[in-house]
């Protein structure tokens, strides 16, 4: 398998503060890997690097053989939940993700709604998104970045909200979409969901990161 992420020499300063030091690492495609470390000790900034949200202050970052920032502004075939998802909140969750379903034209209603139900969301729920639970709101985040069948899925914290059966839920999700050879990077606070998933484990702190497992 060859590597579907790679990061060279990448440092990330904003303002007088060293954010990313010095990052070099790369991801395998067709695997699961993890992302651990304290609030504040860069995962969120370098999935953004990652994700072409942030332009680094040096480096770069080659997402499936294209240079981010120079052959292309954003990965393309990447689903991503980062932060919280941001929806329109007097809609309802099947109308935001037709919305946005409808900005790449890639995909129809049915897959639209075939996302939904695949993370235990009933697509005909007329309820506001605003109305919707922290678990609800996660699982839309995460309907939304599958529905596109993407190669990739960078997730930041994608169990946050989500009660036991609905982590045992997602952890059996993950590895499924695993198996179809996608490649998955999550950040997450949990020791448990990483060592469950997760064939790689990374640990940042204070902008440098380290391979651990």
């Amino acid at each position: 398998m060859s590597n579907i992420i790679e990061v060279k020499d990448l440092d990330l300063t904003l303002g007088k503060t060293d954010i990313l030091k010095k990052i070099n690492v790369s991801f395998e495609e067709g695997k699961i890997h993890g992302l651990i470390g304290r609030n504040g000790s860069g995962k969120t900034m370098l999935m953004k690097c990652i994700c072409g949200f942030i332009k680094p202050t040096h480096g770069e970052v080659t997402v499936d053989g294209k240079r981010v920032g120079k052959d292309v502004d954003f990965p393309k075939d990447m689903g991503i939940i980062i932060e919280t998802p941001g929806f329109i909140p007097y809609y309802s969750g099947y109308k935001n993700l037709k919305l946005l379903a409808g900005l790449n034209n890639k995909i129809g209603k049915a897959e639209v709604r075939e996302s939904m139900k695949m993370v235990g969301l009933d697509p005909d729920l007329k309820r506001h998104v605003k109305k919707y639970s922290l678990g609800m709101r996660q699982r839309l985040g995460l309907a939304q970045a599958i529905m596109e069948n993407p190669k990739i899925l960078i997730l930041d914290e994608p169990f946050n909200g989500l009660d036991k059966e609905g982590v045992a839920e997602m952890r059996e999700y993950l590895l499924s979409y695993k198996e179809q050879g996608k490649t998955i990077l999550i950040c997450s606070h949990s020791a448990e969901d990483i060592s469950v998933l997760c064939e790689t484990v990374h640990e940042m702190d204070k902008g440098v990161i380290e391979k651990i497992s």
